[in-house]
């Protein structure tokens, strides 16, 4: 029995990716330049990174197929990572590019067959994960970040959409019960 594969994966990274572009939404275009600290990524830079994480992931398992990572050049592709991060891009941009590489990313994965979700990849230091952990890794990556975003929110005096859904709901239930 497998409770939880590839298309789980994808509908769950679908779920993530939708509240994502919300929080893209709700800041406006004017705070996507809104750093808390002069070394933190902005928005708009967390919010391509985000976008950029499939692209990776597609790299490593498709393109390269690598079994190892213990000898791989992360600091390059930080670099390539963080260049594609400043390029001016307007809000509408970064929300379509969020939206394309989500699907395009969620498609893939479902589509992926087990045999290459079960190979195992040694990680820096020796040890080992699935390609499927590592797919996992990416959703819980897009998560990090969301809350990194989620509290610039809060910073620019925006309540998170999440916030706001569950406020509703509490707002409805004391109505009722009057």
């Amino acid at each position: 029995m497998n409770l939880y594969g590839p298309k789980q994966l994808a509908e769950s990274m679908r779920t993530v990716r939708k509240n994502t572009i919300q929080i893209a939404e709700d800041i406006p275009e004017e705070d996507y330049n809104y750093r808390p600290t002069p070394e933190s990524r902005s928005v708009l830079e967390i919010l391509v990174h985000i976008a950029s994480l499939s692209r990776f992931d597609r790299f490593l398992h498709e393109e390269q197929h690598l079994s190892s990572l213990e000898d791989f050049d992360f600091g390059a592709v930080f670099k390539k990572g963080e260049a594609e991060e400043k390029p001016v891009r307007t809000k509408g941009n970064v929300v379509v590019l969020l939206l394309t590489q989500g699907d395009l990313w969620c498609q893939w994965v479902e589509g992926l067959p087990e045999s290459l979700l079960t190979e195992h990849v040694r990680q820096p230091g020796g040890a080992l994960r699935t390609r499927f952990e590592m797919l996992v890794g990416t959703k819980d990556h897009e998560m990090h970040h969301r809350g990194q975003l989620m509290l610039m929110e809060r910073m620019l005096g925006i309540v998170p959409h999440l916030t706001r859904n569950r406020q509703a709901r509490q707002n409805t239930s004391v109505e009722r019960a009057r």
